[in-house]
């Protein structure tokens, strides 16, 4: 039997460096969506806490000051109208602050600018250079996926990034496209470190054994704390079903990236490939431990 139904949905990749000047970041955001939507774009994914420099190399009391709360944040109001002119998607990253509380989180704005949710980072890191613990508690909204205009899209968030069970959350919740903004570089503990490739290839396992297109966008750029410096590597990339690189950026360019998939085809390969036929969840209950022992040890 041949698919005959198409659905051909085009997404963008971003990057570009940051500094302290918020207004500038946010024009320079809006200049990548504008240049993706003019090349036909219409989910399009910035990095990772765009506003700022990436600001968790420190522990700092002052920099609770960046967050705001989701109603009214003033940069998740201007992506609504970007949004509603371009008639795209575009995944918010931002600082939230809920009471007392604070998130690492991302808005998902539709086509039309209205807001389809609020996802909070599930996963929080915690070393040299990414001290993201002493800013963000864990998430709470547990991993959702958004019914956009264009597809039922997945955003997880950076650190999340490496953990195959967010990737088939996203895919068993009915995701079409997984979307990962991140902000990641060198190690300041250890310069010969390149995660690079590293990287790339755990999110290209996530593409493949979801047989799903993916998009990550990263920034560009060194960017000086108190205690260390981070080089942000960029690579921002698109991969396609298979996992295959379908277009990447290079470490130091702003970069706008484009490509194309038809859909309703991928979703018949999915089908008939069995890799969610042949799930044996039942065999799973380790993966909700954090030790592979289901029963406590005596």
């Amino acid at each position: 039997m041949t698919v005959t139904s198409s659905r051909i949905v085009t997404v963008a990749a971003t990057q570009m460096a940051c500094s302290w000047d918020r207004a500038g970041n946010v024009d320079g955001v809006e200049s990548l969506i504008r240049e993706a939507a003019g090349r036909g774009a219409q989910i399009i994914l910035p990095q990772e806490l765009f506003e700022t420099p990436y600001f968790c190399k420190d522990q700092k009391q002052s920099l609770f000051e960046l967050a705001a709360p989701a109603d009214d944040h003033p940069v998740i109001g201007r992506m609504q109208a970007l949004a509603r002119e371009l008639s795209v998607v575009i995944p918010v990253s931002f600082f939230e602050k809920a009471r007392n509380a604070y998130y690492n989180s991302l808005a998902m704005v539709d086509a039309d600018g209205s807001l389809l949710g609020v996802y909070r980072k599930s996963h929080i890191p915690d070393g040299p250079g990414y001290q993201e613990k002493f800013y963000f508690s864990p998430g709470d909204t547990g991993i959702p996926v958004f019914k956009t205009r264009y597809a039922t899209v997945g955003c997880a968030i950076c650190w999340d990034q490496w953990f195959p069970e967010t990737a088939r959350v996203m895919a068993l919740k009915g995701a079409e496209i997984l979307l990962y903004p991140t902000a990641i570089g060198s190690e300041p503990q250890d310069g010969s470190i390149d995660s690079q490739g590293h990287w790339t290839r755990v999110m290209q396992g996530h593409a493949g054994a979801n047989l799903m297109p993916l998009v990550a966008s990263n920034r560009v750029g060194v960017e000086q704390g108190d205690s260390c410096s981070l080089t942000f590597y960029g690579s921002s990339f698109i991969a396609g079903p298979q996992g295959e690189i379908v277009a990447q950026a290079d470490r130091e360019s702003r970069t706008v990236l484009t490509a194309s998939f038809d859909l309703d085809r991928i979703a018949a390969q999915r089908a008939s490939w069995g890799l969610f036929r042949d799930r044996r969840p039942d065999l799973y209950g380790a993966l909700l431990t954090l030790d592979g022992e289901t029963t406590p040890r005596r």
